[in-house]
């Protein structure tokens, strides 16, 4: 048996990258971005310049974070709110990271990848990946 597996592309992943930073500059922040596949493989990274180093990483890994689990970042404190133990949980494992900022990826329904923003304020940052989305509909 075999699975028809739908990803997004590495034009679409850079067109991504592209409009969240020109959002980011716009709006004088500075940020790292990644952009991963339906499986969590890099397709796209852009730092802006003088972006906090740690930036780099959080990025990754809010995309990593929404890519795996199929909703935004910024849900998990709401979501987990009363299973604090859960929630301490799933911080403990490398590469997941539940604040604001990581947007999965969807197209016609299926989660085709995800965008991981940071770098500024969690609600900077999802505005900088929302900015991102709309390259899929330019």
């Amino acid at each position: 048996m075999l699975v028809n597996d739908s990803s997004l592309q590495w034009e679409a992943a850079q067109s991504i990258a592209l409009e969240a930073c020109q959002y980011a500059t716009k709006h004088n922040l500075r940020v790292c971005v990644w952009v991963l596949d339906r499986h969590g493989n890099p397709l796209a990274m852009q730092r802006i310049n003088n972006t906090p180093l740690p930036s780099t990483e959080i990025a990754k890994g809010k995309a990593y974070t929404a890519v795996s689990f199929g909703f935004g970042t910024h849900l998990w404190q709401e979501r987990l709110a009363e299973k604090r133990y859960l929630l301490d949980g799933l911080n403990a494992q490398e590469g997941i990271v539940m604040f604001g900022g990581g947007l999965p990826i969807t197209y016609q329904g299926e989660i085709v990848g995800a965008i991981g923003v940071s770098g500024a304020s969690e609600e900077q940052d999802r505005a900088c990946a929302e900015a991102g989305l709309k390259a899929l509909s330019a």
